[in-house]
C-alpha cells in the first residue's frame, strides 16, 4: 500500500453523462480488485451514497461536515457493504456549501486538506463531483492527481467538454500544478446508432491518447443496479456493463504502473 492515495476526480459539469455511475462502479471495480477504496460523494444529491446503499437516515455525518464543519474525515467515512470500500456520504445540506464557505480564505483546499489525514488508509480516492463548475468541483480538482471525464455518446458532447479542460488548465496554473487528465471514458454507447459512432471518431480525432480503448455500453443492467442500491459489477456481474466497467479498472490500473501520459 503507498503512503498517499491516488486521488481521482470524476467530473463532467453536463448532467446526465454517466457520472455518478462510473464512480460507484470504478470505486467497486478498484476494490473488487484487492484495493481498499474510499469514494468521496461531493454532489448534493448524494446519488452516489444512495448507489451503495447508504439511507439517508443514515447520514449522520457528511462531506457537508467534513468540508463547512471542519469535521475529521475519519468520523466522516463509513464502510459500504463490499469489501474494501467505503464512502464519505453527502445530502442536500451540501448544496448551500458554496455560500457558506466564500469567506473561508482556504475554502479551495478544504477538501486537500481534509485528505492529508488518509495518508496509507486507501490505495484509492474517487471524488464524484457535482454536474457543474462550482466550489466543491474546484476542491476536488485542487485535491487530485487526476480527472476522469465521463462522455456521453450523444450530439453535443464535446460542446462542454472545452470549459472543464479549460478549468483544468485554472487549477494547474493557480493551485495544483500536478493535476493531469486521467481520461476521457465514453458512456451511453450503442453501437447500433451511428450518431454514437459519430461522437466517438470526432472524441478520438479530437482528443487522441486522452480517449479510454474502453467504451460503456448503454446497457439496461446499468441502468437498474442504481434502484436496488448496488454497482452493476454486484447486481449482474457478468452483464456487458459489468464487463466494461472492469476492462476501465484494469485499463486505469495499468496506466498507473507506468509514468502518467496523459496531460490537459
Amino acid at each position: 500500500m503507498s503512503e498517499k492515495p491516488r486521488i481521482i476526480a470524476i467530473a463532467n459539469q453536463k448532467g446526465g453523462v454517466g457520472k455518478t455511475t462510473t464512480a460507484i462502479n470504478v470505486a467497486a471495480g478498484l476494490a473488487e480488485k484487492g484495493n481498499r477504496t474510499l469514494l468521496i460523494d461531493l454532489d448534493p444529491q448524494g446519488n452516489a451514497s444512495t448507489g451503495l446503499g447508504i439511507e439517508p437516515e443514515a447520514r449522520n455525518l457528511t462531506t457537508y461536515d467534513l468540508l463547512v464543519e471542519g469535521i475529521p474525515i475519519g468520523d466522516v467515512l463509513c464502510p459500504t457493504a463490499f469489501d474494501r470500500l467505503y464512502i464519505c456520504p453527502a445530502n442536500s445540506d451540501l448544496a448551500s456549501a458554496d455560500m457558506e464557505l466564500i469567506a473561508n480564505e482556504r475554502r479551495t483546499f478544504l477538501l486537500q486538506d481534509a485528505l492529508k489525514t488518509l495518508s496509507g488508509d486507501f490505495d484509492y480516492v474517487l471524488i464524484d463531483c457535482p454536474p457543474s463548475l462550482n466550489l466543491l468541483t474546484i476542491n476536488a480538482l485542487v485535491a487530485a492527481d487526476s480527472v476522469l471525464v465521463p462522455l456521453q455518446a450523444e450530439f453535443f458532447a464535446l460542446e462542454g467538454l472545452s470549459q472543464l479542460m479549460l478549468t483544468v488548465r485554472e487549477v494547474r496554473q493557480t493551485a495544483n500544478p500536478a493535476l493531469r487528465i486521467e481520461g476521457v471514458v465514453l458512456t451511453m454507447y450503442d453501437k447500433r446508432n451511428n450518431l454514437s459512432q459519430l461522437v466517438e471518431n470526432d472524441a478520438r480525432q479530437t482528443l487522441g491518447e486522452l480517449v479510454f480503448a474502453t467504451i460503456i455500453p448503454r446497457n439496461v443492467r446499468v441502468s437498474e443496479a442504481p434502484s436496488f442500491s448496488v454497482p452493476v459489477l454486484a447486481y449482474d456481474s457478468t452483464s456487458k456493463g459489468s464487463e466494461a466497467y472492469r476492462a476501465l479498472v484494469a485499463e486505469m490500473t495499468a496506466s498507473h504502473r507506468t509514468p502518467m501520459r496523459k496531460s490537459a
